[in-house]
């Protein structure tokens, strides 16, 4: 049972390592403030309606002017919320953020498009504002970490040698927890 235990914890582990890799970095750069570059262009648009609070409504209009452009959508999700007396709608994506915001003159708003650099694609990556796909990989990377930690852990429990280890590893990394959540 062990050594079943212990070839799918390495073939898991070997699996998972690039998305692994990829949390580590972009998390631990994020936070310390290295989130990755855009490159932004902004682009007049002449509105036949004002901005309203409907998403589907701000959505085409965003879908159109996008492909006036050649630009494809942000893969990730809309809002739309109030600016002034109007209304915005921020979309995002692992490739690229859009904006579409009241501009000065009545009848008029401003496209805003934010192509994300490498690193900042990786980070829209981590912060799931990529497409379908890589969010149910992320689920299923989320589920072989906790595969991972479980059976190394099973592992090190079930290995006399190993035991006082573990235990003392768990209850060490618990307090550890719950002490610099609290402080936080």
């Amino acid at each position: 049972m062990h050594r079943l235990l212990i070839r799918w914890h390495m073939l898991v582990a070997a699996f998972l390592f690039p998305a692994i890799l990829l949390y580590l970095l972009t998390g631990a750069l994020y936070t310390w403030g290295a989130k990755g570059d855009y490159v932004t262009t902004d682009y007049p648009v002449t509105l036949s309606a004002p901005l309203t609070e409907d998403k589907a409504a701000m959505q085409a209009l965003v879908v159109r002017e996008l492909a006036a452009r050649n630009l494809a959508p942000p893969t990730g999700t809309a809002s739309v919320k109030s600016a002034g007396d109007s209304f915005q709608i921020d979309w995002t994506g692992s490739n690229r953020d859009v904006t579409l915001e009241p501009g000065e003159a009545a009848g008029t708003a401003k496209l805003v498009v934010k192509d994300t650099g490498w690193h900042r694609f990786f980070v829209q990556l981590h912060k799931a504002k990529g497409g379908t796909p890589f969010k149910i990989y992320a689920v299923v990377v989320a589920l072989g970490l906790f595969f991972l930690v479980t059976s190394g852990l099973i592992v090190a429990l079930k290995v006399p040698a190993m035991r006082r280890g573990a235990m003392i590893g768990s209850a060490v990394g618990l307090a550890a927890f719950v002490g610099i959540a609290a402080a936080s």
